[in-house]
């Protein structure tokens, strides 16, 4: 039995289709860029910005027709990754667990509720002496922002975890709950020297009621929910105080990366900000890791320009090492480099104020399975959680070795 709540009011994507279409011209960069702008049933995972440029698009049923004329009529290159994306969701839906799943029951062969999670958090505050439970705030509809803290040992330099800022990235959650599992757990000495050297807050789930809803509303909703007008939601990775409102962020209440009315209007932003802040003064945070899907990259600062930070060297290595060492597990690919660089330009993103004015020196973002053209996208199967777990997790290996070979934990 699916452990998705039945909702008659939840979105539906029967026979919705998704396209990866070619930009190969300036014309075509201009109609798709109109096409975003003027159509509700086009849903854009990228904007058209230049030519040479591909572009996924989920075209709903009823456009299908109208999409295809556009494509003949333009000349542009498309096909077609997925032509019902609802049986892809109800597929996954099989996967998801009992929202009344015993919290030692919490395993990674599956995907789970919001609180199943944060009951497994507080279980392992109570098994474990070394892991404290943490929140670092309120979400907009009252939600606690939750996390755990895990020392071994006091004086540590810190690892700060995000995961969960977009709703329907899942696999971001449940990985960043698989490492943390491993970091307790493992008797692996290179993993226990990690979590002994260090201290680790890992937070799955930085946004509650975008990840909540994705299970009980809409499957692939991105933002938080509080309303804008007619719309909801504002995408937190665009929220922060860092080139706020600048390119790769939209000011319509209605778009997927509305920037929100200003930098931290949002509430779940201005909580994990003020959590970094007071570790600034000690400087015990050193290395800011945010998981997302998908992709497969590992980018670092900055996202909003193509200027390269003090110690972009130092980055590029740490990143091009992590590569090497998540690609050793399962020969996964993954690309690397700055945001701006790597994956397309955006403003008020969590990496980069973390970066500066957040002080973190090494500050870096996972686009974790699957690659730019999957037909997965966010509904990545159940039956991977384990081996992107495993192949992060030696990602993290490598990071944290690198940063501390340049010295960052000293």
């Amino acid at each position: 039995m699916s452990g998705v709540p039945a909702n008659v009011a939840a979105a539906r994507y029967d026979n919705y289709r998704l396209y990866r279409v070619v930009l190969a011209t300036d014309e075509h960069v201009q109609v798709f860029q109109q096409l975003e702008a003027k159509s509700d049933s086009c849903t854009f995972y990228g904007h058209a910005r230049q030519p040479g440029q591909q572009l996924t698009i989920m075209v709903s049923a009823s456009k299908v027709a109208d999409f295809e004329d556009l494509l003949t009529l333009y000349s542009v290159e498309g096909r077609v990754l997925e032509y019902n994306l609802q049986q892809l969701i109800d597929k996954e839906a099989t996967t998801v667990k009992p929202v009344t799943t015993p919290p030692a029951e919490l395993d990674w062969e599956h995907y789970h509720h919001l609180e199943t999670i944060y009951r497994w958090m507080e279980w392992l505050a109570e098994q474990h002496s070394f892991v404290t439970l943490v929140e670092l705030g309120n979400s907009h509809e009252g939600r606690p922002i939750r996390g755990v803290k895990l020392s071994r040992r006091p004086d540590n330099k810190a690892i700060f975890v995000e995961g969960g800022i977009h709703a329907r990235e899942w696999i971001s959650p449940a990985t960043a709950t698989f490492i943390l599992n491993e970091l307790i757990t493992s008797t692996d000495p290179t993993i226990v020297q990690l979590a002994t050297e260090y201290d680790w807050f890992v937070f799955p789930i930085v946004n509650p009621d975008g990840y909540r809803f994705t299970f009980t509303g809409d499957r692939l909703w991105r933002k938080n929910r509080k309303p804008y007008g007619l719309c909801r939601g504002v995408d937190l990775n665009r929220n922060f105080d860092s080139n706020w409102g600048g390119t790769g962020s939209s000011d319509d209440p209605c778009s997927y990366d509305f920037a929100g009315s200003s930098a931290f209007s949002e509430p779940e932003s201005t909580a994990l900000a003020a959590f970094i802040r007071r570790y600034k003064g000690e400087a015990r945070i050193r290395t800011y890791i945010a998981l997302h899907s998908y992709s497969q990259l590992l980018m670092f600062p900055y996202g909003h320009t193509d200027e390269r930070v003090p110690n972009y060297d130092h980055l590029r290595t740490i990143t091009d090492r992590a590569i090497a060492a998540l690609t050793a597990v399962n020969g996964t690919a993954f690309q690397g480099g700055s945001k701006y660089e790597t994956i397309y330009p955006s403003s008020g993103g969590s990496i980069d104020w973390a970066y500066q004015p957040g002080g973190i020196p090494v500050s870096l973002t996972f686009e974790l399975r699957g690659p730019p053209d999957s037909t997965d996208m966010f509904i990545l199967p159940a039956e991977q959680i384990i081996p992107v777990g495993r192949e992060t997790l030696a990602a993290f290996v490598a990071i944290v070795h690198e940063s501390a070979r340049f010295g960052y934990y000293d």
